[in-house]
C-alpha cells in the first residue's frame, strides 16, 4: 500500500490517450499497424487511439475513429472498457489510457491516415500479433478477465 510520505515529491499533468476496442461477429480485436516513422511504437501492432484535444473522451473516440479508419460511431454506443495508468520511463509524462468498448458501428476499417498506420487488421484476442504495444496487450488481457483497471512502469 502506497503511504502519503511515498508519494512523488513534483507533480506531473497526465497526458490522457483514448482507445478503440472493437470485435468483430467472430470476436477478432482491431489493431493497426503503426507507420514505421511513428514517433511511438513504429511497426508496432495497436488499437486504434488518440490524445485527447480539449475535448470530452467520447468526442476523440468518434473523431479519431473517422480521420484513422472511417468508422462512424455514436458516442451513445461506446461503454468504458479498461484503463491503463502509464508510466513509459522515468522522463515521459504519465499517461492514463482510457479504452471503450462500442459494439456497433459503420464502415469498414480502411487506412485513411498512411502516415501513421499501415493496416488494420482483425485478431484474435488469445493470438494477437507480435510486436503488439504492451499496453494494448494488458488492457486487452485485462477486458477479457473483467478488470477495469492495470498499472503498468510505476
Amino acid at each position: 500500500m502506497v503511504q502519503p510520505d511515498d508519494q512523488p515529491s513534483r507533480t506531473a499533468p497526465h497526458v490522457i490517450g483514448v482507445h478503440l476496442y472493437l470485435e468483430d461477429a467472430q470476436g477478432r480485436v482491431l489493431l493497426g499497424l503503426r507507420h514505421p516513422d511513428c514517433s511511438y511504437a513504429g511497426r508496432t501492432w495497436h488499437f486504434l487511439a488518440g490524445h485527447c484535444e480539449r475535448e470530452p473522451a467520447l468526442g476523440c473516440l468518434v473523431r479519431e475513429a473517422w480521420e484513422e479508419a472511417g468508422l462512424v460511431i455514436d458516442p451513445a454506443d461506446a461503454e468504458y472498457a479498461h484503463a491503463v495508468h502509464l508510466l513509459d520511463d522515468p522522463g515521459a509524462p504519465p499517461r492514463v489510457q482510457l479504452v471503450f468498448r462500442v459494439r456497433r458501428w459503420q464502415g469498414t476499417p480502411r487506412v485513411r491516415e498512411p502516415d501513421r498506420c499501415l493496416d488494420w487488421r482483425w485478431w484474435r484476442p488469445d493470438r494477437l500479433p507480435e510486436p503488439v504495444v504492451p499496453y494494448t496487450r494488458a488492457a486487452v488481457e485485462g477486458i477479457r478477465a473483467g478488470r477495469l483497471y492495470t498499472e503498468m512502469g510505476w
